[in-house]
C-alpha cells in the first residue's frame, strides 16, 4: 500500500527523491545498504551535504536556519531517505536539542548553539540515564552546585551513545537535593573537554563501541549554560523524550527493512523453494508488514494532529512501542531467513573494504550484528514497559 499524499505533498517527494538521487553519495549509501560501520566523517559528510541544501534543520523554523517543512513533509523526507539507505541524521543536536533550545532556551544561547549545530561545530550526546537512573530517569544524581557564575557538577551518566565523538552534551543534573525529584533536576549545557569529564567505552553485545560511560569530577559549567530555569528541567526532558521516542519508531527503516527481508526471502531457498512460499515464514512476514502499515498510518496521524507545532505526548509512547517492536521482529526474521549464514559474526566484515568471505550471502555480514544490536531498541528512550505505563495514566487514566 503506498502512501497517499496532495499534489504539493507528492511533488515535494519528488524533489526529495531527485535531490537523493543527484547528491547522496553511493559510497555512503553502499556502506548503509550493506549494513558497513558509519564513521564519524561518513556522518559529517552527509549532515555538510543536507546543510548546504538547507534541509538539515528541516523542522527548525526558517529563523533559525531550518526548512521550516511540516510534519508530513518531514515524514516524507526521513521515509525517502531510509528507502534511498542515506545515513540517519544524527539525532542529539539536530532533533533533540534544537527543539529544547527553541522552545526552553533563551534568545542568546539559540543564535550561539543553533548555527554550531547545523555547521557542524558541536558534535552533541545526551547525558541522561544513570547506573541508577534508566527507567526511572528521575532518579538522577549527578549534581550541579551553584558556586557564583558556575556549576559544579559531580556524578557519572551512561549508556552514552557516540559520546566518544562529542565535544558537548547536554545534561539532566539535581540542583535542588530537598526537592521532590522532578522539580530538583535542571538542564545543563557541558563541554567534554573541560576539566573533569572522563568518557570510558562499553563494549555492546555485538562487540561495538556505540555506548559510553560518562564521568564527571568537579567540572565547572558557566551558569549561562542553564536551559530554562533552574529545577525545571524535567520540563525539558519531557518535552525532548517525546521527539526522541517518536524518532526511534523508525517508519521509514523498516519500510528499507522490509524490502531487504522480501529480496532475501525470494532469493534463499527452503525445500526447493523460495523461502517467501514457505507458509510459517511467509505468515510472520505477513504479520509484521500489516503492522508496519499501520504504523504507517497512524504515525501519519499523528503528525497531522501536531501540525501546527505541538509535540506529540503519549501518542509518541504508542509510535516507539510498536516500532521498536517491528524493528526488532524484521531483524529477527532477517536471521532466520540467513540460516546458518547468519551465526557467525565477522567484524572485519562490516569496515569499509573487507574483501573476506561473507559466506555466500551479502547479508551474512550484518545479520547478527544487527539482530543483536536491535535487542536495544526496546530499553533505550524510556522501556516499553515505562511506556505502557505512560500511555495508561495519559490516555487510559488509570
Amino acid at each position: 500500500m503506498d502512501l497517499n499524499f496532495t499534489p504539493e505533498e507528492q511533488s515535494f517527494r519528488n524533489e526529495v527523491r531527485r535531490f537523493l538521487a543527484d547528491k547522496a553519495p553511493t559510497r555512503l549509501t553502499d556502506k548503509v545498504r550493506n549494513g558497513l560501520r558509519l564513521s564519524k566523517a561518513d556522518m559529517e559528510q552527509w549532515h555538510a551535504i543536507l546543510n548546504a541544501q538547507g534541509w538539515l534543520g528541516n523542522h527548525w523554523p526558517r529563523h533559525y536556519g531550518g526548512a521550516g517543512w511540516s510534519a508530513v513533509q518531514k515524514f516524507i523526507f526521513d521515509h525517502e531517505c531510509a528507502l534511498a539507505c542515506t545515513p540517519r541524521i544524527v539525532p542529539f543536536g539536530i532533533s533533540m536539542l534544537a527543539p529544547v533550545l527553541i522552545k526552553y532556551g533563551n534568545e542568546a544561547q539559540r543564535q550561539h548553539w543553533l548555527p554550531r549545530i547545523l555547521n557542524g561545530q558541536d558534535w552533541w550526546c545526551q547525558g541522561f540515564s544513570e547506573p541508577g537512573a534508566g527507567s526511572d530517569l528521575a532518579a538522577v544524581t549527578t549534581t550541579a552546585i551553584r558556586q557564583g557564575d558556575h556549576y559544579l557538577v559531580n556524578g557519572q551518566k551512561t549508556w552514552t551513545t557516540l559520546a566518544q565523538f562529542a565535544n558537548m552534551v547536554f545534561c539532566l543534573v539535581r540542583t535542588n537535593r530537598e526537592a521532590r525529584k522532578q522539580e530538583g533536576i535542571s538542564f545543563l549545557l557541558i563541554d567534554m573537554n573541560t576539566p573533569g569529564v572522563e568518557v570510558r567505552p562499553i563494549m555492546t553485545l555485538d562487540g561495538e563501541l556505540e555506548i559510553n560511560e560518562v564521568f564527571f569530577t568537579d567540572v565547572k559549567v558557566p551558569v549561562a549554560n542553564l536551559v530554562g530555569e533552574e529545577n525545571k528541567g524535567w520540563d525539558c526532558a519531557k518535552y525532548l523524550l517525546t521527539y526522541e521516542r517518536t524518532n526511534i519508531g523508525g517508519v521509514g527503516l523498516s519500510m528499507a527493512a522490509m524490502e531487504r527481508l522480501r529480496q532475501v526471502a525470494g532469493r534463499v531457498s527452503k525445500n526447493g523453494k523460495p523461502l517467501a512460499q514457505d507458509p510459517l515464514f511467509a505468515a510472520r512476514m505477513a504479520r509484521v508488514e500489516i503492522d508496519l502499515e499501520n504504523m504507517k498510518t497512524t504515525n501519519l496521524r499523528v503528525i497531522a494532529a501536531v501540525a501546527g507545532g505541538g509535540a506529540p505526548g503519549a501518542e509518541s509512547s504508542m509510535l516507539k512501542i510498536k516500532g521498536t517492536e517491528i524493528r526488532q521482529e524484521l531483524t529477527s526474521l532477517m536471521r532466520r531467513a540467513m540460516g546458518p549464514y547468519a551465526q557467525p559474526y565477522i567484524h572485519a566484515a562490516l569496515d569499509e573494504g573487507y574483501t573476506g568471505d561473507v559466506l555466500g550471502q551479502p547479508e551474512s555480514a550484518y545479520a547478527a550484528a544487527q539482530y543483536f544490536n536491535n535487542r536495544k531498541l526496546s530499553i533505550f528512550g524510556g522501556s516499553n514497559e515505562i511506556q505502557k505505563n505512560i500511555i495508561s495514566k495519559m490516555i487510559l487514566k488509570l
